[in-house]
């Protein structure tokens, strides 16, 4: 452990006040959905909201947010994040558009990371929202080592398989000191249009065992609706319709949810420095 005295502190971004990472084990379990939904859903709460979308590899966050315009560059080489539904958002899909994949490793990916948290003009912010690749690797760390982290949401679907790594996402967010404001069930079940009856895919309730066996907040499931997809792919996604929309109410749950553990966590946090 010698060699860690090395490692860069994390510093603290000027004017933002939370910084919260969405995470998963996996990957198609819909944390991009969370995330933007997420965000969104904390916009319309007054709140305000920037989103980092930090899955370099597979950046989905401008489909999702139906925005595709090259980022401007203003005054001392700082990037202007584009503003899409009342969310500043930066994204590499943003400035390497179409389908052409990024190659890069791992040092490259920490600079695009320490670029988008401290080249981007995000002015103040109640909640800068970070969308993570998938899995447990390189992002991770350059987010940790880069900035002060209020917390983790973990997404899964209540699958086994899906569950088995977010437990890996849990006990990574517990090795780099981050603590988890909570767990979301995405794609929790699904509510037949026809007959009404409530079919469990995945099988529903999943997660929140695993939330209760890990001591973590369990923040709300996510029914499996046809309307969050398309909402996604139209870059119009469903929290835009407000808490009162039955396919909306879940993530606005959720969203409320996240705004009480960031809070205390925030505050815990700031008592800490205050006593040392």
């Amino acid at each position: 452990m010698a060699h860690s005295a090395a490692m860069p502190s994390p510093v603290a971004l000027p004017g933002i006040s939370k910084i919260v990472a969405v995470g998963s084990g996996k990957g198609g379990v819909g944390k991009t959905t969370v995330a933007v939904n997420l965000a969104i859903a904390l916009s319309r709460l007054g709140q305000r909201v920037g989103l980092i979308d930090a899955d370099i590899y597979g950046p989905n966050v401008p489909l999702m947010m139906g925005s595709t315009q090259q980022p401007a560059v203003g005054a001392g080489n700082q990037i202007i994040p584009n503003e899409t539904h009342g969310i500043k958002t930066i994204s590499i899909g943003y400035i390497s558009p179409g389908d052409k994949p990024l190659v890069m490793r791992g040092p490259m990916l920490h600079q695009i990371i320490r670029q988008f948290l401290q080249q981007v003009e995000w002015g103040e912010l109640d909640y800068l929202i970070v969308d993570l690749p998938p899995g447990t690797g390189d992002v991770v760390i350059s987010l940790v080592q880069t900035v002060p982290l209020t917390g983790a949401v973990v997404v899964s679907t209540p699958s086994d398989v899906a569950l088995q790594d977010a437990r890996k996402a849990l006990e990574m967010f517990a090795q780099v000191n981050v603590e988890v404001l909570g767990i979301v069930e995405n794609m929790s079940h699904f509510t037949c249009p026809h007959c009404h009856e409530v079919i469990d895919i995945f099988s529903k309730g999943g997660a929140e065992r695993t939330a209760k066996q890990f001591g973590v907040p369990f923040l709300g499931s996510i029914e499996l609706v046809p309307a969050i997809r398309e909402g996604g792919d139209r870059g119009m996604p469903v929290a835009l319709a407000g808490p009162k929309s039955p396919q909306a109410a879940e993530f606005y749950a959720v969203a409320e949810k996240v705004m009480e553990q960031a809070e205390a966590a925030a505050a815990a946090a700031t008592d800490v420095l205050e006593i040392s």
